[in-house]
């Protein structure tokens, strides 16, 4: 890479470094009902993760009421690098009263800054820095320098970039200006230290990112910027994380050496590709999608309809028919589709708004089931993709009058009468991120014929992974419809596959093997006893806090109470007060929230665990093993609703459901909600929650 000219760090340890001095100012707040939290260890990964801190430390300190309070987590704690110097704003989250924050943080310490966004945002702490007439930074100023590329736009997924002065070109070209040399010993600004270099975004690749932004890497630069990373990091690219400012610059300069350089790097640049459309492009794209790589399913679709076919409709039929038997090619496919039938729509549309934009894009999902100018395989696609889309278009065409409404009711007629057909023995793609897995859990609250014929054929594929057979086996089991083939099918593939650390905090599910055992035990098959006889072995570490949760198989006595000594000891909870409360339910023949309500101002027993777990558990043919209510989740509300108005419960353990609802965001930020509400459900919603709480108003 390119040494930077002049730039140096103000890092090092003791008193000079950014961390300590932040937090040496902040061990002096505190007082007048706010608290800061100490800073964070690994385990405060969220910002849910610093409010049940918060719970916690007030316990702890007998604080009662409503009280304020600052944090920050492990996540924020990435603005620092090794050295406790800041790489960017350290985020600053809160909770309680605004203002009592504000006022408690006051203005920050001696040279940094405190920009206060709002009520419904962070603060942010960042260093004070200076500029000359030019509004440019020292060069040896390495906060400067950061705030510098920040400000004028260096990241391609930004916001657009505005043009440079000339002061402020002249300033980049000169920071690529130096010789070359190693990058990870002389680049203080890299993003992702202590990875290798090839492993982060350098302050050089963010000066040539800028530039190229604005078409102004020059032919000597990007050959330069090249030259040093092939000669420092041959043969591995596919690491080069600062790789776009200098493949844009030899594809827009018409070079031999972007296509080498493509090839080095994979499925990374396809978009990049696409954006400079081609025959030799479009075969590298068509390589790539058909060596398995789905993200550049896009950028094909997109180069073919550049040079040979317009229509999106037809460019879908003739890729879909080269396209790899693949679920998730298929609908990677189906969202090329929907984007360029989207972007006609804008097109036809610069007027409007973002509500009719929004009715547009679920109304073409809709559609798309049923048009006959896509293969079946991309109709199929289209049928799981506007599941939760149809109740929007019914709605927003109920709204509405004239022949667009009666249009838009006609289609979403077609896809419900078509649906079924299409989905049966179809289910969502089991690789995807499992924040989207759990978006649609609460489809599974109940299992028809073809979801458990779905979920078994996923649990019996070898080819399903770990994340797979977790969602799988734990819904089947739930349900009560797992059994010995599912015990068969996994006993190959425990110990090389199963056996591995698997991370379900922020999960409906739990990991498979804890699953997988509690079957083997409910079923006494032969395998129980080497599964339990490995989780006994003291490592790997990983599985002891799990150990306890595979108690729930074969439920007795002992388990019962060896279980419950691990609750009231104090020690980290994942998942055990609940296995608990279901295991204790199975051996008393009674349903887990009626449990759960016992426990309520049990000693030992920390409440906001309890209150998770007593909603969790509202239907014990699909307990949440989420490890806290998750306000985003439609299925967290419904249970939230049915302890609320559970006639059976204590008036406490209702207390505990009203509280659930009035935090949920269905009634304080809708739009975080996923799948999104209808108009419908969310006035619903709103209605109940009056009505409960009028009703709690007039008993009082």
């Amino acid at each position: 890479m390119v040494v930077l000219v002049g730039l140096t760090s103000d890092r090092g340890a003791g008193e000079r470094s950014d961390l300590t001095r932040i937090k040496k100012w902040w061990r002096g707040l505190g007082g007048d009902g706010f608290v800061a939290l100490p800073p964070p260890t690994r385990s405060r990964y969220t910002q849910s993760d610093g409010h049940e801190d918060a719970a916690e430390l007030f316990a702890a300190r007998g604080i009662t009421g409503r009280a304020s309070f600052a944090y920050w987590h492990w996540q924020s704690h990435a603005a620092f690098d090794r050295t406790g110097a800041l790489r960017g704003p350290l985020y600053l989250h809160w909770g309680g009263d605004h203002a009592t924050v504000a006022g408690g943080l006051g203005p920050g310490p001696d040279g940094y800054r405190l920009v206060d966004n709002g009520p419904r945002g962070a603060f942010q702490l960042d260093r004070v820095t200076a500029t000359d007439p030019d509004g440019l930074p020292d060069p040896q100023d390495e906060a400067g320098v950061r705030q510098f590329l920040d400000r004028i736009g260096a990241d391609r997924h930004g916001h657009p970039a505005t043009p440079l002065t000339g002061p402020e070109e002249r300033w980049l070209h000169d920071r690529l200006a130096g010789p070359t040399g190693p990058v990870a010993a002389t680049d203080p600004l890299a993003t992702a230290a202590p990875f290798a270099a090839t492993d982060t975004v350098t302050a050089t690749d963010r000066f040539a990112t800028a530039l190229e932004l604005r078409q102004a890497l020059t032919p000597e630069e990007a050959s330069r910027l090249l030259a040093a990373v092939q000669e420092e990091h041959a043969g591995r690219l596919t690491g080069w994380r600062g790789w776009w400012p200098v493949l844009n610059a030899l594809l827009r300069q018409g070079r031999e050496e972007a296509w080498e350089l493509a090839a080095a790097l994979g499925p990374a640049p396809a978009d990049t590709l696409a954006e400079h459309p081609s025959p030799r492009a479009l075969d590298a794209l068509r390589a790539l999608v058909l060596a398995g790589h789905d993200e550049a399913v896009r950028a094909w679709f997109r180069t073919y309809r550049t040079l040979h076919e317009p229509d999106p409709y037809a460019a879908a039929r003739v890729l879909c028919a080269e396209l790899p038997d693949r679920e998730t090619a298929r609908a990677a496919l189906l969202d090329a589709v929907r984007t360029a039938v989207t972007e006609e729509w804008r097109a036809a549309h610069p007027a409007a708004d973002q509500e009719l934009a929004r009715s547009a894009a679920a109304l073409t999902a809709v559609r798309l089931t049923t048009d006959d100018r896509l293969p079946r395989p991309l109709r199929v696609a289209a049928a799981r993709a506007a599941y939760d889309q149809v109740a929007h278009v019914r709605e927003r065409a109920a709204r509405s009058t004239g022949p667009e409404a009666a249009g838009a009711l006609a289609a979403a007629d077609r896809y419900e009468a078509v649906r079924d057909e299409l989905l049966a023995g179809t289910g969502p793609d089991l690789t995807s991120y499992e924040g989207a897995l759990g978006d649609l859990w609460h489809r599974y609250r109940t299992l028809s014929p073809a979801d458990t014929g779905w979920l078994r054929d996923q649990v019996a594929d070898p080819a399903t992974g770990v994340q797979g057979i977790a969602f799988c086996l734990e819904l089947l089991y739930a349900h009560g419809a797992a059994g010995e083939a599912e015990v068969r099918a996994l006993l190959p593939r425990w110990k090389k596959e199963l056996a591995k650390q698997y991370r379900t905090t922020y999960t409906e599910w739990r990991h498979p093997l804890v699953t997988l055992t509690c079957l083997a035990q409910d079923l006494a098959h032969p395998a129980a006893d080497e599964l339990l006889a490995w989780w006994a072995k003291p490592k790997p570490l990983w599985k002891d806090p799990l150990r306890l949760l595979t108690h729930l198989g074969a439920p007795d006595e002992a388990r019962a109470a060896e279980l419950w000594e691990f609750v009231v000891s104090g020690a980290h909870d994942t998942g055990h007060l609940m296995t608990w409360v279901l295991l204790r339910a199975r051996l008393d023949g009674t349903h887990p929230l009626l449990v759960a309500e016992r426990l309520i101002g049990e000693p030992g027993v920390r409440e906001y665990v309890l209150h998770r777990v007593l909603i969790g558990v509202a239907d014990p043919a699909q307990p949440l093993w989420h490890y806290a209510v998750d306000p985003r989740s439609h299925s967290w509300w419904r249970r939230a609703q049915e302890v609320a108005d559970n006639a059976a419960l204590s008036a406490g353990a209702r207390a505990i459901g009203m509280k659930t609802a009035r935090e949920h965001y269905v009634t304080r930020y809708p739009d975080q909600v996923r799948p999104p509400l209808t108009d419908g459900e969310l006035t619903g919603s709103r209605a109940w929650l009056a009505a409960r709480t009028a009703r709690t108003a007039g008993t009082d």
